[in-house]
């Protein structure tokens, strides 16, 4: 992970598009879907966020990458030492925080 310290803990929001044009795309968005939901809380649509150690994020890099098709599909990680550096706005229809567990 670069720009993180070995070994430790990190804040990550991760973001997916998987271009569900083609037949597979259906198959895909699942597969990312279920793998990000092991390591990460959903928050909205395509978005999960959620505290892991660099061991956990290089897995869910590994997993994600046999999924998705380098020429359709992007997968986009944001990582933060801790989510104390990050400050989160809602705006329009917010139902519920889901990651207030970790404030």
């Amino acid at each position: 992970m670069k720009g993180l310290k070995c070994g430790g803990n990190m804040y990550v929001i991760l973001v997916y598009d998987v271009n569900l044009e083609e037949k597979e795309g259906q198959a895909v968005l699942r597969k990312v879907f279920k793998t990000c939901k092991k390591y990460l809380i959903h928050i909205q649509n395509s978005v999960f966020e959620g505290e892991l150690l660099e061991s956990q994020a290089i897995k869910l890099k590994t997993e994600l990458d046999r999924y998705i098709r380098k020429d359709k599909d992007s997968v986009i990680l944001f990582k933060s030492r801790s989510q104390q550096w990050l400050d989160k706005e809602f705006l329009g229809k917010v139902e519920d925080d889901k990651t207030s567990n970790f404030l």
